[in-house]
């Protein structure tokens, strides 16, 4: 392969300009004197003959824009006469590149350049990538040319065997734009000018191949769209006929449908279903069933929002703002919505609302105990996004069919609850609330939450099918949120598939100020009373939070409101109390009477369930959220032979294996802790948890029964104000567990001060209000002696322990 460029003589030349027109080597091209640049240049061309042999030269340089290529084509003025349509014009040949320099002064009012012939010539014999490369541009032009019918063209372009003649010959192609002709004229090296100009044909060439497929396959659909019109206006007419004859009035149903689904916005594959389902329908009877089935579908079809949908609010502080308005606490479902609407502004913002066939929608399980604000929450969300809501109520849905539709073939067929929802909506996108969704139940009619686990997938809900339909739903931007009460109650694949975010219930300062900002104002309204009427003092709020209900949530708290307002205004209306009236806490036991959740701590001492040895504060996580449990052990009368361990209290197969564990450490370890562990050999152990009526299970009463046992051997007290957690192993390790936020919540409204929870669940501190925090002495431990000692009171007399004795 030649170098890029070999200098010759250098030239002094006339400048002849082309405006977005380019010439290059071999091209033999007329130009009209009428143009003033082409004059010049020519008459001073043939100025600087004279002097010289020879035709007179010019260079022909592109101009593209105002700005002139760097490289030109000496051309030679072959003849100077008439043009075809009688104006002056010139005749010129290209020769060869020139690399333009530096301008320069000469005769006439052209423009005159230095210049530098560039070598083009190609090293004989040709390599044999050269000639392949020969062989391949010459097929491809022979191609083209035969396309166009220039068949005389054919063998001139054959016989050009040298490589830069046969790259330039591609400057007649009329398909080559200004620029990639000036790219052809600035590439000085003639092989890569040839794969360049190959290339160019290539690509031209498969253009046109797919134009003509196209032009083709358009032709093919007007003659089908012509034959269908025909047979169609043929139809029409018989029916008419047959409507005549049978005395029916004019107008069609299935002409209605069709141009509904014609008109309608529908996704193509939808699209082409429906017309499918048209035709079905004009060819039924009318005594037919199935035209009943189809017109039902097509409606369900129709009335689906299928490309429709809100704009998201991206308003990301004003998104905040709303829920922090409508919910107090709740930080983490308030900060993965705002996390959610920051990254849907940033993908809108780059164009990525679709990404591999899925939009951003999110899928969330809202996991709390009752009255904590799940449901509400969802309508917040929407508010916030600026979406519809829709609630789909799961709680007791046993039919599979329910979420998924029926098939067409049943009588009274139905789509699902999703499809459902989507068509109430009236959008693709709005936020969905699968209320209760651990309540959903399984029978022979199949298993509602295995057909959640495709609507709930991010990676399937783009291609949802539901039985009725049969089409694909495009579920991908909806937000679902999903609420349960009972995490264990969801099954682990359902799970699996959604982001978990608990909601553990309040602490007493955020119920107060629900009760304030939300509460109070609703149920005021409701009791048709006035903000300038009633007014409820903050503290009657904590009482009535703290004293007479004991919750997670806040229901118990708003039916309390409830009924003190509603006594106000009854006693208003009987003329018993004037108006305005400010409540404070010293009404509460006028108004609806005495409290019921009075703390340990501020019992009387001889009242307290751990005023006697053998009893211990424990906590545990129920549905209603965390709640503090009691476990009292007794020995039984060694006369009675009753010797083993008893259990009462509805408790679960792993509480009872705690129990036994407690039991053997005690014994294994007795002497080490100086405990009388020989009663514990001749006297049956009785174990019980107050609340028989309910249910228990669970590992974290390990340390519970522990100490309750050794309280009751050693006969000392266990401190009134402690409250314990954890699970205990057979050496004495103090095992992590579960729900430590909803524990200490409910060590704090019991009163309790203190709380005892394992070393390796001092993380999950983080979780727990600072409020909450602050007012809890918690106490990591390692073993079961480090929870003794902080747990018993000492002993008040060298004696030996008073043991009582089981009923």
């Amino acid at each position: 392969m030649a170098a890029e460029s070999t200098a010759f003589t250098p030239l002094t030349l006339p400048v002849l300009p082309l405006d977005d027109e380019v010439v290059l080597p071999g091209m033999v091209v007329p130009l009209d004197l009428n143009d003033t640049d082409v004059r010049a240049a020519v008459e001073a061309a043939q100025a600087a003959a004279r002097s010289e042999p020879g035709k007179p030269k010019v260079l022909l340089v592109p101009r593209i824009d105002g700005t002139y290529a760097s490289t030109g084509v000496l051309g030679t003025v072959e003849q100077v006469g008439r043009l075809a349509d009688g104006d002056p014009g010139a005749l010129i040949r290209g020769r060869g590149r020139v690399k333009i320099g530096a301008g320069t002064t000469g005769p006439g009012a052209a423009l005159w350049v230095e210049g530098t012939r560039l070598d083009e010539s190609v090293p004989e014999p040709l390599p044999g990538h050269v000639t392949e490369l020969v062989k391949e541009y010459k097929a491809l032009a022979t191609a083209w040319l035969k396309k166009r019918g220039a068949w005389q063209v054919v063998d001139r372009v054959q016989a050009i065997d040298d490589v830069s003649a046969l790259a330039d010959n591609s400057g007649y192609s009329p398909f080559l734009t200004t620029e990639q002709k000036v790219e052809l004229l600035e590439t000085a090296d003639p092989v890569t000018r040839l794969k360049l100009a190959t290339q160019q044909l290539r690509d031209h060439l498969a253009e046109q191949e797919v134009a003509e497929t196209i032009a083709k396959d358009v032709q093919e659909g007007v003659d089908k769209q012509q034959r269908e019109f025909l047979l169609r206006r043929q139809l029409e007419a018989v029916r008419k006929e047959l409507r005549e004859l049978n005395g029916e009035q004019e107008g069609e149903e299935s002409d209605d449908y069709r141009a509904r689904v014609e008109a309608a916005d529908l996704p193509e594959k939808v699209r082409e279903a429906a017309l499918k389902e048209v035709d079905k329908l004009e060819r039924a009877s009318d005594q037919s069933p199935e035209g009943s089935w189809i017109r039902t579908w097509l409606d369900t079809v129709l009335e689906l929002p299928w490309n429709e949908r809100t704009e998201d609010a991206y308003d990301i502080q004003g998104a905040k703002a709303v829920l922090d308005a409508e919910h107090a606490g709740l930080e983490d479902v308030k900060e993965r919505i705002t996390e959610y609407l920051a990254v849907r502004k940033r993908r809108n913002d780059r164009g990525l609302g679709v990404v591999g066939g899925r939009r951003g929608g999110a899928v969330l399980a809202l996991v709390g105990p009752p009255g904590v604000g799940k449901t509400s929450l969802g309508e917040s969300v929407a508010h916030a996004m600026g979406r519809k809501f829709v609630r789909v109520a799961l709680g007791g849905v046993r039919d599979e069919a329910e979420i998924r539709g029926h098939r067409r073939t049943y009588v009274g067929a139905l789509p699902g609850r999703i499809v459902r929802a989507i068509k109430e909506a009236g959008s693709m996108n709005p936020v969905v609330l699968l209320d209760e969704i651990d309540k959903v139940g399984s029978d022979f009619r199949g298993d509602p939450a295995a057909a959640l686990l495709e609507v709930l997938d991010p990676a399937q809900n783009h291609t949802f099918r539901d039985h009725y339909l049969e089409v694909e739903l495009d579920l991908s931007d909806v937000v679902f949120l999903a609420t349960a009460n009972v995490l264990e109650a969801i099954p682990e694949a359902l799970l699996d598939r959604m982001e978990l975010v608990r909601l553990d219930g309040y602490t007493e300062d955020e119920k107060v100020v629900i009760a304030r900002d939300h509460l109070v104002p609703r149920q005021l309204e409701r009791a048709g009373l006035g903000a300038d009427e009633v007014t409820v003092d903050e503290s009657a709020l904590r009482k009535l939070a703290g004293e007479y209900t004991r919750e997670a949530g806040v229901r118990t708290l708003e039916r309390s409101i409830a009924r003190l307002l509603r006594k106000v205004a009854a006693q208003h209306e009987l003329g018993e109390r004037e108006l305005p009236f400010t409540l404070t806490d010293a009404d509460l036991r006028e108004l609806i009477g005495r409290p019921h959740h009075v703390p340990e701590s501020a019992q009387d001492p001889a009242e307290r369930r751990t005023s006697v040895p053998g009893v211990a504060t424990g906590l545990a996580v129920t549905g209603a959220g965390g709640d503090v449990l009691y476990v009292e052990a007794s020995l039984a009368d060694p006369e009675t032979g009753a010797a083993g361990l008893t259990l009462t209290g509805q408790l679960g197969d792993v509480m009872k294996e705690s129990a036994q564990i407690a039991l053997s450490f005690l014994r294994s370890h007795g002497a080490e802790l100086e405990l009388p562990v020989a009663d514990l050999k001749d006297r049956g152990v009785h174990i019980h948890f107050p609340a028989g009526a309910v249910p228990k299970d669970g590992p974290s009463a390990g340390i519970t029964m522990t100490t309750a046992l050794a309280s009751l051997l050693s006969g000392r007290l266990v401190r009134t104000d402690v409250a314990m957690t954890g699970e205990v192993s057979l050496t004495g390790r103090v095992l992590p567990i579960g729900g430590v936020k909803q524990k200490l919540l409910a060590a704090h409204r019991a009163g309790v001060t203190t709380v005892i929870i394992p070393k390796r669940n001092e993380p999950d501190l983080d979780d727990v209000p600072a409020e909450v925090l602050d007012k809890l002495d918690v106490h990591a431990v390692t073993d079961v002696r480090q929870v003794l000692e902080l747990a018993l009171a000492p002993a008040t007399s060298i004696a030996g322990p008073k043991v009582p004795v089981a009923a």
